[in-house]
């Protein structure tokens, strides 16, 4: 239906600092839009990557639910395992707050579920961190006090033991 214009290369670093600052202004669908434009004048733009995969983050919950598997999705093109690791992570725990906020029955169970493979991922991004980079520390002890603050457990599995023929 419609052509989508394309920005210039030389526009990218303002057009990043529209969309980081969407972001801050809760605007996420724009932010999301200006990175696909920049994506699309330079589709290895990290800096945009990152910043579309946070975009789409925001919208978890508000939005379409395939958006976890687009931001997914943009983990394959992180030039480094560190961020896929870290951003992964980052992924779950927007995941599972955001089941958390919607309350709905079980969402207790589930957003400990999504915080717990969030702390994982965390994990695994710490012990392959750059020096000086404490970034997966800091989430993986914000989604450990989100856990105890608000006594999320996991799902009691009951186990029914079949009848006997």
């Amino acid at each position: 239906m419609f052509q989508i214009k394309h920005i210039a290369r030389e526009c990218i670093p303002a057009a990043l600092e529209k969309a980081e600052r969407y972001r801050l202004l809760n605007e996420p669908a724009l932010a999301e839009s200006i990175c696909l434009d920049i994506l699309d004048a330079d589709p290895q733009h990290a800096k945009a990557i990152i910043t579309l995969l946070l975009a789409i983050t925001d919208q978890f919950g508000t939005a379409d639910p395939a958006d976890i598997s687009r931001a997914r999705q943009l983990l394959l093109r992180l030039p480094n395992e560190y961020e896929q690791k870290y951003y992964a992570g980052i992924i779950c725990e927007r995941e599972g707050l955001s089941i958390f906020t919607r309350g709905m029955r079980g969402s207790h169970f589930a957003a400990y579920e999504w915080l717990r493979e969030a702390m994982e991922l965390f994990e695994e991004a710490e012990a392959i961190r750059p020096p000086g980079n404490d970034d997966a520390l800091l989430r993986w002890n914000t989604c450990a006090r989100l856990i105890m603050r608000h006594q999320l457990e996991p799902a009691e599995e009951q186990y029914v033991e079949p009848p006997l023929e």
